[in-house]
């Protein structure tokens, strides 16, 4: 009998997905289980790719991306994120997803490890396992607001690693990595001459102060930075994201990418020149809306007596569900069946976040103040059985 791979035979089932498929077949659930914001792409960008398409913009375009693109894009680093890199550093990708694969192929080898969070976006180690490269994770804090530490990462180093993946404003954690920590982790990287994977894909949703990028601190040419245009913009769907690559790694990661796309969508990146160049308005406004609901479900919280760790960029919290004597994920499906609320358990992300579910502040302020609630009642509840 024909069998898959055992590469794909093995992958782990999505542990957002299980909840998202459960709060599905509940029927009228509140889903703070999707990372998806829940505003419309913005007018001018929809009208950019409409007369894109009209006008017979429909071919094969660059694999790397068009040329206009790849300009304004370069403009945008350096005058937003601080990184100087000509066009011609610019990898325009379907989506920062296809973009971290590239990347992760053109860096790494077969048998060889790249350094992980714990908890961390469950896509880097399904990527791995297909490529044969062994991911190796590091411990994340609550205590420390989930911001990693050189320190507790410097002992998983061995000469089989090949890279430190980052994540930040980060997901699931909402945490942002200050500049003295990435200072500190991209010494590390130098002092054993590794590659730093920076996804910074919700760059532009920040509460506090501004993300700090990866790419400004490299003095030496080994980071590589992930964006996209699906939270800043709201075009998860569209599927457009770029990377800057260091010199001598454009080729490489271009390489890697063909294999996997010809292209990106071709009226879909006129699109995004249009949501580049165009009025900024509607991320300030976004993220203000994100903000928002970070403060109203964090004094939510607090006043039920509920620990978190209080985000400070893209649109997730963590919450701790210990209270209620279940594990992550046995809470996670208790609450779709009993409360009509859907979270991601923390399993989702690494083993070590057993404790915490992730909220999604990307869901509109009414229906996730009521989820919250829901989830607060059943804390308090359950604990008590």
């Amino acid at each position: 009998m024909v069998r898959p791979s055992k590469a794909v035979e093995s992958l782990p089932r999505s542990g957002i997905r299980e909840v998202m498929e459960l709060a599905w077949s509940v029927g009228d659930a509140i889903h703070l289980e999707v990372g998806e914001p829940n505003f419309s792409t913005p007018a001018h960008v929809v009208e950019a790719a409409h007369r894109a398409a009209a006008d017979g913009f429909t071919r094969y375009t660059p694999n790397a991306g068009i040329p206009e693109l790849r300009e304004v894009l370069s403009d945008k680093v350096r005058e937003r994120n601080g990184i100087e890199a000509p066009p011609d550093r610019i990898v325009v990708t379907p989506g920062a997803v296809v973009g971290v694969y590239s990347a992760i192929a053109a860096v790494a080898d077969h048998g060889t490890d790249i350094l992980i969070s714990d908890p961390c976006w469950p896509n880097y180690r399904l990527m791995m396992d297909l490529l044969g490269i062994r991911p190796v994770r590091y411990p994340l804090s609550a205590e420390d607001g989930f911001v990693p530490n050189a320190a507790r990462i410097e002992p998983r180093i061995t000469d089989r690693t090949r890279a430190i993946l980052l994540n930040s404003p980060g997901n699931p954690t909402g945490a942002t990595i200050p500049r003295r920590a990435l200072e500190e982790l991209i010494e590390l990287a130098r002092s054993y001459d590794l590659w730093v994977l920076s996804d910074e894909v919700y760059d532009e949703i920040w509460f506090d102060r501004p993300s700090v990028s990866a790419g400004p601190l490299d003095p030496d040419g080994r980071v590589v930075t992930f964006f996209s245009f699906s939270k800043t913009y709201a075009m998860t769907g569209w599927r457009v994201g770029y990377m800057v690559t260091p010199p001598g790694l454009t080729e490489g990661v271009v390489k890697a990418q063909e294999p996997i796309t010809s292209c990106v969508n071709a009226p879909a990146q006129k699109a995004a020149v249009a949501a580049i160049t165009g009025p900024q308005d509607i991320v300030a406004e976004m993220r203000k809306a994100y903000h928002e609901r970070r403060d109203l479900v964090s004094d939510l919280l607090d006043a039920e007596g509920i620990p978190y760790v209080k985000p400070t960029g893209a649109f997730y919290l963590m919450a701790d569900v210990s209270g209620s004597g279940l594990d992550a994920l046995a809470f996670a499906r208790r609450l779709v069946l009993e409360r009509g609320v859907a979270v991601v358990p923390g399993t989702a992300f690494g083993p070590g976040s057993g404790a915490f579910v992730r909220l999604s502040l990307a869901t509109a302020a009414e229906p996730l103040l009521e989820g919250v609630s829901r989830l607060a009642e059943a804390i308090n509840t359950w604990g008590g059985d």
